[in-house]
């Protein structure tokens, strides 16, 4: 069964060009309103707390990069891929650097050019989303 999925619009909901829409918050902040996730990538320096959906954690330290790239690419795959029937969040404590970050690298997967894809997520989730260079470089090397 395919769960309703965001609607446009909705706080840090993302358009990608394939249509495909994901979720960027921080988990500091109160959860929207609305339907919870049905899976969600936490990138954060410790483990997460249960959520009550499925979820992967990301070991991602605050102003950082994931501590195991590949299996950080792996999740990111992972979600690209379930946010076609999925409501798929990605979130970090605030929801800027480490989550612009990965939604940048998300993006890349629907066909961002790696080059232009900070700036379409700046554009499109957060002006400040992806804080830091090695952030911006991160990106920039990612590949599909």
């Amino acid at each position: 069964m395919t769960a309703q999925l965001w609607q446009p619009g909705e706080a840090g909901v993302l358009r990608l060009p394939s249509g495909r829409l994901l979720r960027g918050r921080g988990l500091r902040e109160p959860m929207p309103s609305g339907h919870p996730p049905t899976f969600g990538v936490y990138l954060l320096g410790t483990a997460p707390p249960e959520f009550g959906w499925e979820s992967r954690w990301i070991r991602w330290p605050d102003f950082r990069l994931p501590a195991d790239p590949s299996y950080g690419r792996k999740v990111l795959i992972e979600a690209w891929e379930r946010s076609e029937s999925d409501r798929v969040e990605i979130a970090c404590g605030g929801g800027r650097g480490r989550t612009g970050t990965a939604l940048a690298c998300v993006a890349v997967l629907d066909g961002v050019p790696a080059a232009e894809a900070v700036a379409f997520v700046r554009e499109h989730y957060h002006p400040r989303a992806v804080e830091t260079p090695w952030q911006k470089r991160f990106v920039r090397a990612f590949r599909p």
